[in-house]
């Protein structure tokens, strides 16, 4: 009982302290980012109004701007299939953004998938489950790897026929049909089987993102961290809490407050939940 009650407690603080909008300010802005990718991308095939022509994997916006996802364009290359040059184009402008702004900003700030994952671990925290994941965080990467060894072999980008991602918008277009299935499987697992179990054990693609974006410079810092009370709030929040201990508690060892894990997702989460403001938006060239 201790333990729910707990749960549900994450944030009250923020939000007496800060009140609603500035204790759920990164997520709003999350939740309108992903929303209105989403429904620039449907806006064409379901309205007939074709600001971007194509899907997250290639399209063309405005007629003018391409943008390929870089995953996908290597399990292309992987499969024999070369890219055209505006597919090329559309590779870099994408890639220079991500190593500007963070890999896994596409995690927290463009996936559909991830209202799905945050859902589910709002619903965990509800009901008090604790879940241990039998995965290892290494089994995204060894599934990524897997993805870009099946293209060659099978002369197919086998991945997308499983990427919950491009089901998702296939079946909103289509009908939904068995995506359905994936999506609430992919919520049960994530309540019931592993906490996070999705994008932090198993999804390729967090995993892409997580190495293209090493040494991106938007990071999250601690840079108020002698203001810490250890409420662990940010730790039960966090969708990747390891990458938070060194940087909070790491003064005494000489690390610096910024988060420098490629697997931070940059949500600002951490940055909403806590009512000292330890953690702020920040650049890698900041000490």
């Amino acid at each position: 009982m201790m333990a729910t009650q707990e749960k549900q407690a994450v944030g009250q603080k923020a939000l007496k302290k800060k009140g609603w909008i500035r204790a759920y300010k990164w997520l709003i802005l999350r939740r309108i980012s992903q929303l209105s990718i989403l429904a620039l991308f449907l806006a064409g095939p379901l309205f007939g109004l074709w600001i971007v022509k194509g899907n997250m994997a290639s399209s063309l916006t405005l007629e003018v701007l391409p943008l390929s996802d870089p995953y996908v364009m290597l399990q292309g290359l992987m499969s024999g299939n070369f890219p055209v040059a505006e597919g090329l184009i559309g590779v870099v402008i994408v890639v220079a953004f991500y190593l500007l702004v963070g890999g896994r900003v596409y995690c927290s700030w463009v996936c559909p998938v991830n209202i799905v994952t945050d859902a589910a671990a709002w619903v965990r925290r509800k009901l008090g489950l604790k879940v241990s994941s039998p995965f290892s965080r290494s089994t995204r990467y060894w599934l990524l790897g897997l993805t870009l060894i099946l293209p060659p072999i099978t002369g197919a980008i086998v991945w997308e026929l499983f990427n919950p991602v491009s089901l998702m918008f296939r079946g909103i277009i289509f009908g939904m049909g068995w995506a359905w299935m994936v999506i609430i499987a992919i919520f049960l697992f994530d309540v019931f089987i592993s906490q996070r179990g999705w994008c932090g054990h198993l999804c390729p693609v967090g995993a892409f993102y997580s190495l293209l974006g090493t040494k991106s410079i938007l990071r999250v810092s601690a840079s108020n961290r002698e203001q810490c009370d250890d409420c662990n709030d940010c730790f039960v929040i966090c969708p990747e809490p390891k990458v938070i201990r060194p940087a909070l508690k790491g003064a005494d060892n000489g690390i610096g407050p910024m988060i420098d894990e490629s697997n931070c997702t940059n949500c600002g989460r951490c940055i909403d939940i806590c009512d000292v403001d330890v953690f702020s938006f920040s650049s890698r060239f900041k000490s």
